[in-house]
């Protein structure tokens, strides 16, 4: 029974045909940026902390957070979002870690989402996000939510996809040159200050980071509808854990 017959609402995701048919997948990598002031200078923290997610199961990122000596930024994913609560929560909250509090302000949580033109939807959705995290030769990361303008909704998609794709070409040829990759995912409803995408730009330097930021301010999409952007995170990887096997 197909679910367009029922008038069901399908929440799937969608890419591009593949072998004469249109993929669609109903899961997706969930990430979520936790940043931590640590009081008191503990040096392995990165790989206490480490060692408590890897037994829990669950995939992480440590970064050092640039902005302060005694703050680490925590990337957590999986597939299932319940992992938040149920392995990483009880890691964040071991007793073999030091006293610390949590920078709310600078809390992320975003879900992977397709465009509809993927041509390997499962890679894209689930794969990738992970792979580009977690590549030891992409240390640097900037983290940052963003919130588009309502005016942006009322245009018709043609003009939508115009604005996307000046973009999508940016980021393109950053890629393309090995100086950044991007991990994009939707926040709607996730966001404690109403963003709709969470961005995550990582590679070996940080300049060309910052410089894919810069020049994405001239494009239309960023200088006419993003209403909001920040706060920024900028973290260097000490620690990676590999996601639990339901990830995989």
């Amino acid at each position: 029974m197909k679910v367009e017959d029922e008038g069901l609402l399908d929440l799937r995701e969608r890419g591009a045909e593949k072998d004469g048919e249109r993929q669609r997948l109903d899961r997706r990598i969930f990430m979520q940026l936790t940043v931590i002031d640590v009081p008191e200078r503990q040096d392995d923290l990165p790989q206490v902390l480490g060692q408590l997610l890897k037994v829990a199961g669950i995939g992480a990122v440590i970064y050092e957070d640039v902005a302060s000596p005694l703050s680490y930024g925590v990337l957590t994913f999986s597939t299932n979002p319940a992992h938040f609560i149920e392995r990483a929560r009880p890691a964040l909250r071991s007793p073999e870690l030091p006293q610390y509090s949590v920078r709310h302000e600078m809390g992320m949580l975003g879900r992977a989402y397709s465009t509809g033109y993927e041509p390997d939807l499962e890679h894209w959705m689930i794969h990738r996000p992970m792979q580009t995290v977690l590549n030891p030769e992409w240390p640097w990361a900037v983290w940052y939510p963003l919130r588009r303008g309502g005016h942006f909704e009322k245009l018709e998609p043609k003009q939508k996809g115009g604005i996307l794709r000046e973009h999508a070409e940016i980021g393109k040829q950053y890629g393309s040159q090995g100086l950044a990759s991007d991990v994009r995912l939707a926040c709607h409803g996730l966001d404690q200050n109403d963003n709709e995408f969470v961005i995550g730009l990582v590679g070996e330097k940080l300049h060309p980071l910052s410089h894919i930021v810069q020049r994405m301010r001239s494009t239309k999409q960023t200088s006419e509808y993003i209403t909001q952007m920040g706060p920024f995170f900028v973290g260097h990887a000490v620690y990676r854990v590999e996601a639990g096997a339901d990830t995989k």
